[in-house]
């Protein structure tokens, strides 16, 4: 933990007093605006809108949702960045027949929603992800947070406990299904309690593992279990009378050992073939995305780890393919970037995923394929500290569109404040979207290659708070791309391939595709609509600068590469970020709908206007 910060956990017992609700009214303001918000721009709910001028909210524009008797009234924004809609969560009401406000309830809401779109439009589990956000939001507000420096102060590792917003659109933002109220006061990120992790002696037969030549291999991994655990595995190898070559160390999450682990490979535990070593030395913190781990005060790599819990819809496990992948794929971009004089001069970092094991459900019976399927799995990542030069520091960039926090945990001012007073509006704004776009369109145009890079996915480096360049992360299910479409087809990495049980489950996981419009929606998605247009709309908000200013700037970042690289013209073209308008996933009728049919839609590009004229196909 930074010398910066000092988080106090919450009380032993969750809501043991009054007081721990003092946060309630805010935040289920928040679940239910964010809810609204995704099904007004999804195109579930219909509503009214009107232009306003009211002093008492901020927000440009009234909204009038009726929903069977009640009548529900918000101002926000209809944004120019893709149409966006952004409510202003705190002046969220319901309007009598009187004009009396009442404050909204997220179960009334709900009640509400089933009785425009029908009984059971909204399943019992999205009803749970929604009410566990609320309660776990509330809950994790009560992590108690003092400085004895600014917020600006602290390195990145510590922002990622002080930034607690998580997810700005999904609306099950917090949700950490399986997680407890202790659960959550242990391992939720905004308490920052220190963790060891577990280590496993498995058989190799039963796991897999792949390390990147040159850095961290799985071998040399077991440093970090420290001497107590290697101890106890050479104990365990002379009572099974086993070599160290026939055993692999598998690091586990303390949740998921008690959680998962147990039930699902007591046979080979109670048989002795795979052992619990014991709790290593090694300290941990958790990241936002909770199974990622963050070494405290070292440069030891983080540590991704699977966990059988669902946060923002999305299972955290770790799947056998995306581990074996994830050290090819880093294998593949470095070489990319290392062979390449304008990503060298760019100066962004890969963040590698350099090491991986996981069990391998292959090696168990097929009737056990869903006990054992992504339930033990750990990546690591190198750590950006070893990447920073004197005077840098670093932030993850989805921090940049929050605001920090008073004594008592209510919002304040935009963290972004003394930086924009130290550089100016402008020239700050233009700098972080020149160092963030560049290596994105980089390897989209020059390589052919789509980046999931959502604001949580890259790490700002930066001197006092102005942008010097960027660190990517998450590779392992977070590129895709058209091997017809590769700039350097030869390099193409042999991808494990994706089990046919986890695409039929999961039909948005895949790298490899034919259709170069989804490698350049993939970017789009990510960086433009999510990352990018967080950005715009907080400034707007924030500091009066206008959405379309901003993309204005982002179109120049663009066309400014586009005529440095003229070799790249024809791939300007298949992959055009200035096409009228992207397809992007539509979150909340995806756990309303489901998948039988893709929940997308279609979102006009705030870059078309930019566009020019191109002659040379695709």
């Amino acid at each position: 933990m930074s010398s910066h910060e000092r988080i106090s956990g919450a009380p032993a017992t969750p809501f043991a007093s009054l007081a721990s609700w003092r946060h309630h009214q805010r935040i289920e303001q928040r679940v239910v605006g964010q809810l609204l918000q995704t099904l007004l721009f999804e195109d579930v709910l219909r509503y009214e809108a009107v232009t306003v001028s009211n002093p008492a909210f901020s927000g440009d524009t009234l909204f009038t949702i009726t929903l069977g008797s009640r009548c529900y009234q918000v101002y926000g924004w209809r944004c120019h960045s893709f149409r966006l809609i952004r409510l202003e969560h705190s002046s969220l009401a319901i309007v009598t027949h009187n004009g009396a406000s009442e404050p909204v309830s997220l179960q009334s809401f709900i009640d509400d929603i089933e009785s425009v779109l029908g009984g059971g439009a909204i399943q019992p589990g999205f009803v749970n992800e929604l009410k566990q956000t609320l309660i776990k939001d509330i809950h994790s507000s009560t992590a108690q947070v003092a400085l004895t420096d600014s917020p600006q102060s602290l390195d990145a590792d510590a922002l990622e406990h002080y930034f607690t917003d998580a997810h700005s659109y999904h609306p099950c933002y917090k949700s950490r299904l399986g997680f407890s109220l202790q659960d959550n006061q242990r391992y939720g990120p905004e308490f920052s309690q220190p963790l060891q992790i577990l280590w496993l002696a498995v058989p190799r037969q039963l796991a897999h593992q792949g390390g990147v030549e040159g850095n961290l291999t799985t071998e040399s991994v077991e440093q970090y279990a420290g001497p107590g655990v290697q101890a106890r595995l050479e104990e365990f190898l002379a009572q099974r009378a086993l070599a160290r070559t026939d055993v692999v160390l598998m690091p586990v999450h303390p949740w998921q050992w008690e959680n998962a682990l147990v039930p699902a490979l007591y046979p080979e535990l109670a048989k002795g073939d795979i052992a619990l070593l014991g709790a290593g030395e090694t300290r941990y913190t958790p990241q936002q995305s909770i199974r990622t781990l963050a070494p405290r005060d070292t440069r030891q790599p983080y540590l991704k780890l699977a966990m059988s819990i669902t946060n923002t819809s999305s299972t955290r496990i770790l799947a056998r393919h995306t581990v074996t992948n994830a050290t090819i794929i880093t294998r593949w971009l470095q070489q990319l970037v290392d062979t390449d004089s304008t990503a060298q001069s760019a100066g962004f970092v890969i963040l590698g995923e350099v090491a991986g094991v996981a069990l391998d459900e292959r090696a168990f019976p097929p009737t056990r394929y869903h006990d054992i399927y992504g339930k033990v799995g750990a990546i690591w990542r190198q750590n950006i500290r070893q990447f920073l030069q004197s005077g840098e520091q670093a932030v993850p960039f989805n921090g940049l569109s929050q605001r920090t926090r008073s004594p008592t945990g209510e919002p304040s001012a935009p963290f972004i404040e003394p930086w924009i007073a130290n550089h100016g509006l402008e020239a700050w704004t233009r700098q972080l979207i020149h160092v963030a776009t560049l290596p994105i369109i980089h390897l989209l145009f020059a390589e052919g290659i789509g980046m999931e890079s959502h604001g949580q996915n890259i790490v700002v480096i930066h001197r006092d708070g102005w942008p010097t360049r960027v660190a990517l992360k998450d590779f392992h299910d977070g590129v895709r791309f058209s091997t017809d479409h590769l700039a350097r087809p030869e390099l193409a990495p042999v991808l494990e391939p994706v089990p046919a049980s986890h695409a039929a489950l999961n039909r948005n996981s895949f790298i490899l595709t034919n259709d170069v419009a989804a490698v350049r929606d993939y970017s789009c998605d990510a960086f433009f609509f999510i990352a990018l247009a967080e950005m715009a709309i907080f400034l707007q908000r924030h500091y009066g600068l206008e959405e379309s200013r901003f993309w204005a700037m982002t179109a120049t970042v663009i066309k400014e590469y586009q005529r440095a690289h003229p070799e790249h013209a024809k791939r300007y073209q298949c992959f055009d970020v200035f096409a009228p308008e992207w397809e992007v996933e539509a979150l909340t009728r995806r756990r309303l709908f489901g998948d039988e049919r893709p929940q997308v839609k279609q979102v006009p590009n705030p870059l078309a206007t930019y566009a020019e004229p191109r002659e040379i196909p695709c």
